[in-house]
């Protein structure tokens, strides 16, 4: 009787799924929902006041297209993240890994792909029912997967932002010893920061860039690399600003500063190295310990065994 009702269930998911789809492409073919938004029909005559660069274009007609509904999710989106709370660590993290989405973006996503895994779980769910495969417990599919698709998404942001921080810490120690080089032959602070970002390609000359379109548009120095430091949150290069900081303030010899600070940045490296060479070590004793050994010990004894039981010697 349950394998009836849930079979009955499955084929009233199915059609009502269908139903559904077919009303969102209704509504998306319709005038009132397919027409682009009033912001999409003023944009291009309006551009050279609001963005003369054309930075925004893209995400403007990306929004103008789905016509009302680019509002709605936004709106959707700062609600989310103002009942979920916790925004601190996803904007710090969002900060390191380079995103240019807020934290109000990222919960949008997570629910996105809550939806994405629901469905895939409904999906599923239907599938096994189907097939003859009913239980209670498979009624938990759905939100497992939502929960599964939320917490991967986290997951990633933070693997990105880790993989980012660990090439900026790589790239540290190099990029002091250029700018030290080009102090060294004459050059002030800003200029040698200008030369490094427009020759490297890396994570942390992309920041060097950044801090000299600061200074470019208006702000002081210090101000620009305060805010590197508080934007990328990693000990050596904290160390790194505040030094030199003081060396701007105080009228220290940079070149020297930064010759230091590149030899402390390689030390700092050295040491992760040396704690994952010492991880290594104890996981090389693992086929050792569990393979070769117990193996050898077979070998030993096995034969002692057979030739006892066969009473021989």
């Amino acid at each position: 009787m349950i394998a009836f009702i849930g079979t009955d269930l499955a084929f009233a998911v199915v059609l009502g799924l269908a139903f559904g789809v077919g009303v969102c492409l209704a509504m998306s073919v319709a005038p009132r929902w397919g027409a682009p938004s009033l912001s999409r029909r003023i944009a291009p005559y309006i551009r050279d006041v609001t963005d003369p660069r054309g930075l925004s274009l893209t995400h403007a007609a990306s929004a103008g297209t789905n016509g009302d509904l680019g509002a709605v999710w936004a709106v959707g989106q700062a609600r989310i993240a103002r009942a979920v709370g916790g925004s601190t660590s996803v904007e710090r993290r969002l900060r390191q890994a380079g995103s240019t989405m807020d934290a109000a973006a990222f919960r949008g996503r997570q629910l996105a792909w809550a939806i994405v895994g629901m469905a895939g779980g409904g999906i599923l769910l239907v599938i096994l029912v189907l097939a003859g495969r009913f239980s209670p417990a498979i009624w938990l599919l759905p939100p497992v997967f939502a929960a599964g698709a939320v917490i991967l998404c986290d997951v990633a942001l933070s693997q990105a932002a880790r993989r980012r921080i660990a090439r900026v810490e790589e790239e540290l120690p190099t990029v002091l010893e250029f700018i030290a080089l080009c102090l060294s032959a004459g050059e002030g602070i800003l200029n040698a920061l200008r030369r490094v970002s427009d020759v490297g390609s890396g994570e942390l000359t992309g920041e060097l860039r950044e801090v000299v379109v600061a200074v470019g548009t208006g702000s002081s120095l210090s101000d620009a690399l305060s805010r590197l430091s508080s934007r990328l949150e990693i000990p050596a290069l904290s160390r790194t600003v505040d030094q030199l900081i003081a060396a701007l303030d105080r009228g220290a010899p940079l070149a020297h500063v930064l010759h230091s600070q590149a030899l402390d940045a390689r030390e700092d490296a050295k040491r992760p190295l040396i704690e994952r060479a010492g991880r290594k070590d104890i996981y090389m004793l693992v086929p050792l310990v569990f393979l070769i050994l117990p193996l050898s010990v077979l070998f030993a004894v096995f034969p002692g065994i057979f030739m006892l039981r066969l009473g021989i010697g």
